[in-house]
């Protein structure tokens, strides 16, 4: 595998061909099997995968930076793509044998991860025997192995569980106004044997010293999951509101106002207004974003003795950004004429993706300030906080 040298690059590039398929992509409610070749032939699965895992070492700011570029193109395949990505360095947290037998002979897992622990799971000699429905599967059109996470009777908390995709059944109900590249469909498993060394508790993977720490030293996979899964997810929301700028302002620029006798639309008052607001408020979110990705990179390296003001902080910006990229586009959308309803729109098809995005658990804006205020104020955050 022949790893992209400069991912800047890669990424603008790669958005091109994103964008050219992303009404496929929309229609097939799945990233094109090209654009998936086209990721894996660069190594952009294995991105932020630790040197010492055969990946490439990324920093998961380097990550977040190719998604953002990415989602110019089309947000749904960004999403998808780097949430794959993403699964694949939270992988290294696993058991040592686990991480032995996803990535043999230089393979990179293709692991959708429904993280809400909507199964159940009975321990048993040498596992678990799991069953149940996860919901929001991203990517699992392309999956080889599922990561999904079960209630373990009488335990302190949930068990994550890896398990090959023949194991599991898909039940295809991902019919949706936005994001439908992402393909998230539900697995559905009934009574399926899990060995032991395929199963970590949530709260080692959340807030522990993970097992598989000691395989990769030096290395970012001590780094919180929740914080870094916010960012990563927040990445496409920011990279749409910057694709639906760049769109908006073309159109600007060669639209012609109705009913006017050829009066120019860039020459409206109206439309400069609207343009500095979402200049103004996309760049706001950029500068939140990076600021986020900044403390996250600063002190990821404490992993389970992060402070949870940080952790607040990083779930706040990364609801915010979603906020932000929202409100720009909607700005865009308002005053881009009933031209940008089709949809071979690239600015409608960014609006569409943004509020699908927004709606997620963690971009929820209320319960993001809330708990951002609760932090600030020193009371203790509670597990569905999800920090």
């Amino acid at each position: 595998m022949q790893a992209a040298t400069n991912w800047p690059d890669w990424a603008d590039e790669m958005s091109g061909r994103l964008a050219a398929r992303a009404r496929d992509a929309e229609a097939h409610r799945s990233v094109p099997q090209a654009s998936i070749d086209e990721a894996a032939a660069a190594g952009f699965f294995a991105m932020a995968v630790p040197v010492s895992g055969g990946g490439g070492g990324a920093s998961l700011g380097q990550l977040f930076d190719v998604t953002r570029r990415l989602a110019h193109g089309c947000a749904s395949s960004a999403w998808t793509l780097s949430f794959l990505a993403m699964h694949a360095w939270l992988l290294c947290k696993f058991e040592p044998a686990l991480q032995a037998e996803l990535f043999a002979e230089g393979k990179v897992p293709m692991v959708p991860a429904p993280l809400a622990p909507t199964g159940q799971a009975r321990k048993v000699d040498g596992g678990y025997r799991i069953g149940g429905r996860w919901e929001w599967a991203t990517g699992v059109n392309h999956a080889d192995w599922v990561m999904v996470n079960c209630i373990e009777p009488g335990a302190m908390g949930p068990r994550f569980c890896v398990l090959p995709i023949a194991d599991v059944t898909v039940d295809d109900i991902w019919h949706t106004a936005g994001m439908a590249a992402t393909g998230s469909n539900t697995i559905v498993a009934s009574d399926v044997f899990v060995p032991d060394h395929r199963t970590m508790a949530a709260v080692y993977l959340k807030f522990g010293v993970a097992p598989g720490d000691a395989l990769h030293p030096n290395s970012n996979v001590g780094f919180p999951m929740s914080a870094a899964l916010a960012l990563v997810a927040a990445s496409p929301a920011l990279g749409a509101a910057e694709g639906a700028l760049d769109s908006f302002t073309a159109r600007m620029k060669s639209k012609i106002q109705a009913y006017t006798g050829g009066a120019k639309q860039s020459d409206a008052q109206a439309t400069h207004l609207r343009l500095g607001e979402a200049l103004a408020t996309v760049r706001a979110a950029r500068l939140v974003w990076a600021d986020a990705i900044a403390l996250l990179e600063r002190e990821g390296h404490k992993g389970n003795s992060i402070g949870v003001e940080t952790l607040a902080a990083i779930r706040l910006a990364s609801a915010d950004v979603v906020r932000m990229a929202n409100l720009a586009i909607n700005t865009m959308a308002a005053a881009a004429g009933a031209s940008s309803g089709f949809l071979d729109s690239p600015l409608q098809r960014h609006l569409r993706d943004v509020q699908m995005m927004r709606g997620h658990v963690v971009f929820d804006w209320d319960r993001a300030a809330q708990i951002g205020g609760k932090i600030t104020l020193g009371l203790d955050p509670t597990p569905a906080d999800l920090l």
